[in-house]
């Protein structure tokens, strides 16, 4: 027997004209994955899930255990709206299982899935709104900004408004609400941020936004990257998190009129952050997985250094943006180190599950960091204080994921070992390479 969901999803192809349905999956690093099944195998998929070679994706399986079932998520079904009208082409989520029938212990979103429910026993829900940052070229192969316009322009320099607009309409096609958009710091720089929504929904649109913003821009004719610094000299991009647990009832769990701090922080939101501060260089693999990456995190002003937070001060990994006392819906906290490269899967997981912890275990927050608090300090005074440094390089990153009890607790150990061995072999790539910036300091005078 369907589901209202599933029915929904039948009668819509029916009257579209939905003649593909696409199942999309990640694999363990975040890329999107899919393969095409026509509108008579739905019925059976949503029953019995539909095979795949898992062997064929990164992080998946073996040789000896290839097979896998790609089961449909009938309430993430959505028409492409880049597709043509007639002939029309679906999509839908997929959970990813075992031939059992199991869930697959390297599907990145059953991996959040469990921490969800976790989080649920506890009576709380995680909200979250993403702010992701990307870049317009005119090529894949060329990286030549479009613009040179600043943050916030709105003149003749931003040539990607109706890049902007279009990839807006077609992401609230999709059922995907967007708060605001505009250009940012660097040239050919653009954020669209998405409305709050509960953090399984948002990994989804995650997934959905950033394939939007592909599609849009391949369409006008230029190249969308996210990332997070494919240019010297500017600012990278980044993916700040917004988030907020709520209790069963829809109760903002973060918010405290009455907080004798003056920051309206509840006891829960102070253990919640500062399990997020205690664990966030054990998970720092998962918010910044590339060697890139490491050209952004902790060499730029507006990018975390340390282990801190405040309210002016952007080198913190926590911020906490200003909270009106009579709009607790509002009170939030913001994790500054991600970026746009992360799994948004894996990613949500490890913080949300680190904010719990903290709360599990009753940590105290450590008092706020401003900027003057912590200029020009050493690392052993800043240690002194609990305050640490966060990884600088992919190699420090993995060193302190791979020793990481909550990471493995949280991943799996297929899943944690994958990333691991997976990562040192990039690490190892990049150190073997001779780049152009070698060729020219030491080319000619060594």
């Amino acid at each position: 027997m369907t589901t209202p969901d599933q029915d929904f999803a039948l009668k819509t192809i029916k009257n579209r004209d939905v003649h593909f349905v696409r199942f999309w999956f990640t694999d363990v690093l975040g890329r999107l994955k899919s393969f095409a099944v026509i509108p008579s195998e739905l019925e059976s998929a949503f029953e019995d899930g539909m095979g795949f070679d898992g062997n064929s994706v990164d992080g998946f399986g073996s040789p000896e255990e290839a097979d896998m079932l790609a089961c449909p998520d009938a309430s993430t079904f959505q028409i492409l709206p880049w597709r043509p009208v007639d002939n029309a082409v679906g999509r839908m989520f997929c959970d990813v299982r075992t031939t059992d029938g199991q869930p697959f212990e390297g599907d990145p979103r059953q991996v959040l899935r469990r921490v969800c429910e976790r989080t649920a026993e506890a009576g709380y829900v995680l909200n979250v709104g993403p702010e992701l940052e990307f870049f317009y070229f005119k090529g894949k192969d060329d990286p030549t900004p479009l613009d040179n316009g600043g943050y916030f322009d709105l003149t003749s320099l931003d040539h990607a408004s109706d890049l902007r607009r279009d990839t807006i309409l077609t992401l609230e096609k999709m059922g995907i609400p967007v708060e605001y958009s505009h250009h940012e710091s660097a040239p050919s720089q653009h954020e669209i941020d998405l409305r709050y929504s509960d953090v399984m929904n948002m990994a989804d649109n995650v997934m959905t936004y950033k394939l939007v913003v592909k599609e849009v821009a391949m369409k006008h004719g230029v190249h969308a990257s996210f990332m997070p610094k494919p240019l010297e000299g500017v600012s990278g991009s980044g993916m700040h998190v917004h988030q907020s647990l709520f209790d069963l009832d829809g109760n903002n769990a973060f918010f405290d009129a009455n907080d004798p701090d003056g920051y309206y922080l509840s006891s829960i939101a102070k253990s919640y952050m500062a399990g997020l501060l205690k664990y966030a260089p054990e998970f720092t693999l998962l918010a910044n997985q590339t060697v890139n990456s490491y050209k952004r995190l902790g060499t730029e002003e507006d990018a975390p250094r340390y282990t801190a937070w405040a309210r002016k001060n952007r080198s913190t990994l926590l911020r906490l943006p200003v909270v009106k006392p009579n709009r607790d819906v509002s009170c939030r906290i913001e994790l500054r180190s991600p970026d746009p490269a992360a799994n948004p899967y894996l990613l949500f997981a490890a913080m949300l599950a680190a904010g719990m912890k903290g709360i599990e275990d009753g940590l105290e927050l450590p008092a706020p960091a401003e900027l003057s608090d912590i200029e020009g300090c050493s690392k052993e005074e800043l240690s002194a204080r609990g305050i640490e440094a966060l990884p600088t390089t992919l190699d420090e990153a993995i060193d302190r994921f791979e020793k990481s009890e909550l990471m493995r607790e949280v991943l799996g150990e297929h899943i944690h070992q994958f990333l691991v061995d997976e990562k040192r072999r990039e690490w190892d790539s990049y150190r073997r390479s001779v780049s152009r910036w070698e060729l020219d300091r030491y080319l000619e005078q060594l």
